[in-house]
Parts: structure tokens; sequence; C-alpha cells
């Protein structure tokens, strides 16, 4: 996932905040996925136009992270966010974090499965939601075998 930042036509920026930072000096390992977190709300709320917490039909099922450079204090980091994958009842969705400078700093992804909370089981992913995320981040040209791994 080194590509360059136009791979992603969706940007976040998140700040990193003091209290993200341990005793290395660098943000902790687990701010990476909290990163991801909010840079995927705001695609969800900007792209898929899903703003309320009752708008979120999916669960995480899978989360990878791969750490390139520090991430220091103070600065803001653009969160690229793109969808990579359409399954059946499942998405998967990218992320790169950079700095100011531009250079990667963190690099993942998640796999979202559809969920209805109500009846607790997943679920088919609906063709409004496909056709929205085929409009903006489509075609998904990566192979089942490119998921499993981190680039």
């Amino acid at each position: 996932m080194s590509e360059s930042p136009s791979a992603f036509r969706f940007h976040h920026p998140v700040t990193v905040r003091f209290r993200d930072i341990d005793v290395g000096g660098h943000a902790h390992h687990s701010e990476a996925l909290m990163y991801f977190e909010e840079a995927r709300w705001a695609y969800w709320r900007k792209i898929v136009g899903r703003g309320g917490i009752e708008d979120i039909d999916y669960v995480i099922a899978e989360a990878r992270i791969r750490w390139h450079q520090r991430v220091l204090w103070p600065q803001t980091v653009q969160v690229g966010v793109r969808v990579s994958r359409l399954g059946r009842k499942h998405f998967d969705i990218d992320y790169e974090v950079r700095s100011e400078d531009g250079a990667l700093l963190v690099s993942g992804a998640t796999v979202q499965v559809m969920f209805d909370y109500a009846a607790e089981r997943s679920v088919g992913l609906p063709d409004d939601l496909r056709a929205t995320l085929t409009e903006f981040d489509g075609p998904f040209a990566r192979s089942r075998d490119e998921t499993s791994k981190l680039d």
C-alpha cells in the first residue's frame, strides 16, 4: 500500500493528540486503528451519506496494520480511505496515513461485514450501497490473494 496519495480519492485529516504518544515518543501502536476509524466514519458520512450511529450496519471482521515510520506529535496526518473490494456480504477498505510532508507512516486494511443488529446476523451487501461504493471507488481490481496480505 505504498501508492501515491492520488490512489486514494478520499482523505480525512486526523490530529495526532498528545495523549496518543507513548513512552517511545511516538503514537502508540493502537492509535492507528483509531485514525482508521475516524477516517472510515468520515467516508461513511460524506461518500455513503449515512451520518447517524443508527446508520452503521456493518461490523469489523478483520484489521491489518503496517507501520512504515513513527507517527509523531504534534501534527495533523491525512488518512486516505478507499474501498478496494466488494463481496456478497462484505467490503474491504484500505487506508494510508501520511505525514504533513506526505511521507507514508501507516497503511492497513479492514474487512467490514454487513450486519443486521436486530436479527444478530450477517446480511447481504445492499444494492444501493454496492452502487455508491462502485461509483466512488470502483472498479475494484484487487484479488482475494492481494487482500490477504499486507503490501
